[in-house]
């Protein structure tokens, strides 16, 4: 028996998705299409390859299907794609789109796939896919430029299933929010230069437990530093653990004994003091039960006089 790999089977699952999307009732396409693109009547925009510069207008609004691949789009207007409420398939890739921001998305709630594979981004910003909490598979590939990703960029995609990172120009990520993600399946991190240092311990000793979640693991090698390159980083995993976190060394240990003595002493001194203190008190107490007792004594012997 052969089984398919979770890429296969998640890019099957949005096609289902979609195809089920396209098959059910909905209502007549507005009327007009973007120039050189073509309109069908599955709510299906093909714009792909018509060598636009900007975004195209007149969009019907009732759109589910939207291919602008392999144009010279160098924006997404926040404005105009965020009237297209019913989309559920995006393909942007190969552009020349250089920036998006929450607002890019905030009205997409149905969009189940997006892809801004071969494209200039230079970061990915705080909460970049929040508002798009449908979103089953993002892939966001071969981007030479981008270099950084917020944290908390996937936060909010708790549909999320396949996320592919794959040959950027990522040297670190915190995976904190990625983790946490309950339906992710399926990642991929090969091509990008990591520098295998602390910054990315927690990326290593994840693909090192759950080695079965990343595409291409084998692939998915360090840059640097020296003495590291070409290792895999889950294999990486304990090795930074340890490295990141070493154990107390002689300086620690001083350290530590000189702080011990300190403390010893002063509790010393402390308890010497107390002790002190309290014989002193002592001696008062019977001082002063020695002149009552003379004083009565004295009351006495006046008494029988």
């Amino acid at each position: 028996m052969v089984f398919a790999s979770p890429l296969v089977t998640q890019c099957r699952i949005v096609v289902l998705l979609v195809l089920c999307l396209r098959g059910a009732p909905s209502p007549a396409p507005s009327a007009g299409c973007p120039e050189r693109c073509v309109c069908d009547e599955q709510l299906v925009v093909q714009c792909s390859g018509q060598r636009l510069s900007s975004f195209p207008t007149n969009l019907p609004l009732v759109t589910r299907q939207l291919i602008l691949s392999n144009n010279h789009i160098d924006e997404l207007p926040a404005l105009q794609l965020n009237y297209l409420s019913d989309l559920v398939y995006l393909d942007c890739s190969n552009n020349s789109i250089r920036d998006i921001s929450e607002s890019t998305f905030g009205n997409l709630r149905k969009l189940v796939y997006l892809d801004l594979s071969y494209n200039m981004f230079l970061k990915i910003e705080d909460q970049a896919f929040g508002p798009l909490s449908s979103l089953v598979m993002l892939r966001l590939t071969d981007n030479p430029l981008l270099s950084e990703i917020h944290p908390t960029a996937f936060a909010e995609n708790v549909a999320l299933q396949v996320l592919d990172l794959s040959r950027n120009n990522l040297t670190t990520l915190n995976v904190t929010s990625l983790i946490t993600l309950p339906a992710l399946r399926s990642l991929g991190f090969s091509g990008n230069p990591w520098n295998c240092v602390c910054e990315i311990e927690d990326l290593c000793l994840w693909m090192q437990i759950d080695t079965f979640r990343f595409q291409d693991e084998g692939q998915t090698v360090c840059e640097g530093p020296p003495g590291l390159q070409d290792l895999r980083l889950a294999e990486l995993g304990l090795h930074l653990r340890m490295q990141c976190h070493p154990s107390f060394g002689h300086q620690d240990y001083l350290f530590f004994a000189a702080i011990g003595f300190v403390i010893f002493a002063a509790g010393t001194v402390l308890a010497w003091l107390t002790g002190v203190v309290m014989v002193l008190f002592e001696r008062y107490v019977k001082r002063e039960d020695g002149q009552l007792d003379l004083e009565k004594e004295g009351v006495k012997e006046e008494g029988g006089r």
